[in-house]
């Protein structure tokens, strides 16, 4: 999503907590009612090198946690795809073997299970990028059927299904790999698809925007369809989030004449999708997750108060803002990804920090999801 140059790493301030310790902190001794700033975790780094930026995450259980993103984001020559994987108790960058020209940026990653964990994003030879982990390695997979101007940005899986999304020749474009076999659907009419959701065995949603409207396409009877968007000028989507085939959640924005964007929330409920309030009047949302309970978050940036760490709750009926404590020092905190981990009840989120100087740190931040909300 960004590119850029080397530097001495720095430790940036959160409200005192520095954001390249690496242990997380011991459990609040009572998490039922806690003032917002304690309900978030210390902030963490991957310890990317160099301006690093984290794009997305994955969480299977608390000692299992998949982020990707990008190294040296503002020089296209020295930028370098990361994978990194939480243990429990360290953050290890994973290499991907079988690939002598390197992947320049990873957008997207998706687990189907412990044991098969995917990656895309875009190579350094032009072409776009897929990758697939065992747990402990990577391994480049090449599709005879993507070409060089294919562009991948999202992608999702479950047990033995796989699905991409981007763009061909200004054409929404969707890959999708059950059992080694790949199908390539070029949706009709103008667009890009930025983020794909699979639950169950052939339900799937997949979001982006017409380049003036939002763009949803749904999966049905093993086709994947375009399917009725509310009409928001303006208005695009970057991620989706599928509970079920009857209950979904789409998040992006609109973009203003000000300049600024407002944040812009879809809900499915199995039939058609309506659009959900939202507070804020520049707020750029990019990540969405569940706890398959009716519960969703949200993650992004909130220009008006972009120093604190930001999310938002959806329960089903209304958005209540979360936020992080502020910084000592003036910085932009964007989180660009969620993954929900239930078996801590904790929501996981990643992006990076830029401080006054431009210079990018990958971050990663926790919440507790009990955690109490602004009023």
């Amino acid at each position: 999503m960004t590119r850029r140059l080397p530097r001495r790493a720095l430790a940036l301030c959160a409200g005192g907590l520095l954001l390249t310790a690496l242990q997380p902190p011991a459990a609040h001794a009572d998490p039922s009612s806690p003032p917002i700033a304690e309900a978030w975790q210390a902030p963490t780094s991957a310890r990317l090198s160099s301006d690093g930026s984290l794009s997305d995450v994955a969480g299977i259980s608390a000692s299992d946690v998949w982020a990707v993103g990008q190294e040296s984001v503002w020089d296209i020559w020295q930028s370098r795809g990361a994978i990194t994987h939480w243990n429990g108790s360290t953050w290890t960058e994973v290499g991907i073997r079988n690939d002598p020209t390197g992947a320049g940026l990873l957008r997207s990653v998706a687990a189907a299970s412990p044991g098969q964990v995917w990656a895309v994003g875009e190579g350094h030879d032009g072409m776009p990028y897929l990758a697939v982990g065992s747990g402990s390695t990577f391994d480049r997979v090449v599709v005879d059927k993507l070409h060089v101007g294919d562009w991948l940005a999202g992608v999702g899986a479950v047990q033995g299904r796989i699905a991409a999304v981007g763009r061909r020749d200004k054409q929404p474009l969707i890959l999708a790999g059950t059992g080694g076999k790949w199908k390539l659907t070029q949706l009709k009419g103008k667009g890009t698809l930025y983020g794909v959701a699979l639950s169950g065995k052939n339900d799937g949603m997949a979001v982006g925007d017409t380049g003036g409207r939002p763009l949803i396409a749904k999966l049905s009877g093993g086709r994947w369809k375009t399917t009725g968007a509310p009409d928001v000028p303006g208005g695009y989507l970057r991620d989706v989030y599928l509970e079920t085939p009857k209950r979904a959640l789409a998040v992006g924005g609109v973009y203003q004449k000000s300049g600024k964007v407002s944040p812009l929330i879809l809900s499915w409920n199995g039939k058609k999708w309506s659009r959900v309030a939202a507070p804020g009047a520049d707020v750029r949302l990019y990540g969405v997750t569940g706890d398959r309970k009716g519960h969703f978050w949200i993650s992004g940036v909130d220009m008006e108060r972009p120093g604190e760490a930001f999310l938002l709750n959806y329960d089903g009926h209304t958005v209540k803002v979360l936020r992080g404590a502020d910084s000592a020092t003036p910085r932009t905190i964007r989180l660009q990804s969620v993954a929900y981990v239930a078996a801590t009840e904790t929501v996981w989120t990643v992006g990076h920090v830029v401080d006054a100087t431009g210079r990018y740190t990958d971050v990663i931040e926790r919440f507790g999801a009990s955690g109490r909300t602004d009023p």
